[in-house]
């Protein structure tokens, strides 16, 4: 499906406005103790070549043996994108040489992959939302690693990722700027962890993109695409996106074409640069792996699975909007990490009453707890303040033992010395003021030491902001500010 032309998705060119269309194949390392056709392991910073088996390393005569874990990811990775599942798939060998290919084919699959068409819905900076739609996901063995900076005139192989099993999902041409590409990616990366298929690490390469990229004027047919090569880093994506899109644009103004070819990007330079002339499917000489059967499996295989899936990020984003009042932009910035999520349902856990104080608990959680992390560069692993605690401070609010800027102090004190939030409040006389008596006392002698103000504050309404602050100077902070609001407009007369 096509996303509609916006002005702010178009290129100006010298000679007129320009659209990008992007699309992308997103490999993904397969969550799995073992590969995908052996029982070797997937653990990431081994010694070269201490994960290999003799499948791996293809000696005569090994056969591959379907893993049959890597086959519920994919499968239960499909359900995360409402796609397709089908219940009979074909493995292929895809030929081409690599130094770090020791059986000179990847196992992978075709034209009858486990995953076809499915969606993502992409939420946007600016509030609106796209649907990316999902061509395919199909499994596959990764290749080994080239090492070319271990000897001055050799270069070393490293297998232990031979083997290792990736999802490749492929999208449809549905994006339209890099921005909605990162957007893409950083969802998809969600959804994968979510569903624990994928642990996303794009440092240690269990994601990276293939980036297609061409450009067209608005309305008129695709133009002629690039790939751009094994990019690593959501950032990276968008910056390959820019300069692969200006690139073509300005080959095609000065009245060239754009040839089919793979592209890398180099991160350093901000640029793509060709690699080689771009195959297409006949050049592999796709057939069916003969040592492996069609893989077949039935609908209660894929139901059972789909009956065990945990609560994805837009599922948990409408119940957050739902059950707790919470914006659209608040519930989209818990659910945008597993970890976070995970943290503000520890919070409503601890909450005397959930459904009340659940959006001011999302208040705290994005606003105090995560700019702080932020500010100090820390994890949610790394918090001081615990969800429990933060549910206490919460609570204590909720029911007005402590107002909002006693909060303030309340949780630093937390997050420098720890400590129960109750047992504080109550050993420091961190008291919200409720006594109606002692407020009013504080709000007379403020009226009575400034007569003039008080004669100023019914043709300036606003002024009582100006009352309500010398109160609560007054009170130290703990006069409860709505009974100071409430009373000085009755003895102010508004």
């Amino acid at each position: 499906m096509n996303a509609p032309v916006k002005p702010s998705n178009l290129i100006k060119g010298a000679t007129g406005e320009w659209e990008m269309v992007i699309g992308l194949e997103v490999h993904a390392q397969v969550t799995s103790n073992a590969k995908l056709f052996s029982g070797a392991s997937t653990a990431f910073g081994g010694e070269p070549n201490s994960h290999v088996s003799l499948v791996d390393a293809a000696m005569p005569g090994m056969l591959p043996v379907i893993n049959e874990e890597c086959v519920r990811q994919a499968v239960r990775t499909g359900l995360g994108l409402n796609a397709r599942i089908n219940l009979r798939s074909v493995f292929d060998r895809k030929n081409y040489f690599y130094p770090d290919l020791p059986q000179g084919y990847q196992i992978s699959q075709y034209k009858s992959p486990i995953v076809g068409e499915g969606e993502v819905v992409v939420d946007l900076a600016d509030g609106a939302s796209i649907t990316v739609g999902i061509e395919r996901l199909h499994l596959e063995q990764d290749a080994g690693k080239s090492l070319h900076d271990q000897h001055a005139d050799m270069s070393a192989i490293d297998l232990n990722r031979s083997g290792v099993a990736l999802m490749e999902i492929v999208s449809k041409p549905d994006m339209r700027s890099s921005e909605q590409a990162r957007a893409y990616v950083t969802k998809l990366r969600t959804i994968l962890r979510y569903l624990g298929t994928c642990d996303g690490d794009m440092e240690k390469g269990s994601l990276r993109a293939d980036v297609n990229v061409s450009v067209r004027r608005p309305g008129e047919p695709f133009g002629t695409r690039c790939e751009i090569k094994n990019v690593n880093s959501i950032r990276f994506i968008g910056q390959a996106i820019e300069h692969e899109a200006r690139r073509q644009i300005g080959i095609l103004e000065d009245g060239g074409s754009i040839d089919q070819e793979t592209r890398l990007f180099d991160p350093d330079k901000g640029e793509t640069r060709a690699m080689r002339s771009k195959e297409e499917a006949h050049d592999y000489r796709y057939f069916p792996d003969p040592d492996l059967l069609p893989l077949e499996f039935s609908q209660d295989f894929v139901e059972a699975l789909k009956a065990d899936l945990p609560e994805l990020p837009d599922q948990k984003k409408t119940r957050f909007i739902g059950d707790f009042g919470l914006t659209p932009y608040d519930a989209a910035v818990l659910v945008g990490e597993h970890e976070s999520a995970n943290f503000y349902e520890a919070v409503l856990a601890g909450l005397a009453n959930a459904r009340r104080d659940g959006k001011l608990a999302a208040n705290w959680v994005i606003n105090e707890l995560f700019g702080r992390l932020n500010k100090e560069s820390r994890s949610i692993a790394e918090s001081p303040v615990s969800a429990s605690q933060l549910a206490a401070i919460v609570d204590l609010i909720g029911e007005g033992t402590i107002s909002g800027k006693i909060a303030k102090d309340l949780f630093e004190i937390v997050w420098t010395e720890g400590g129960d939030p109750r047992a504080l409040v109550e050993a420091r006389g961190m008291k919200q003021v409720t006594d109606m008596g002692a407020i009013e006392k504080a709000v007379d002698d403020i009226v009575a030491a400034n007569p003039d103000k008080a004669a100023q504050v019914r043709d300036k309404p606003q002024m009582i902001g100006w009352f309500v602050g010398q109160v609560m100077k007054a009170s130290g902070g703990k006069a409860n500010p709505q009974a100071v609001n409430d009373l000085l407009k009755t003895k102010l007369g508004l």
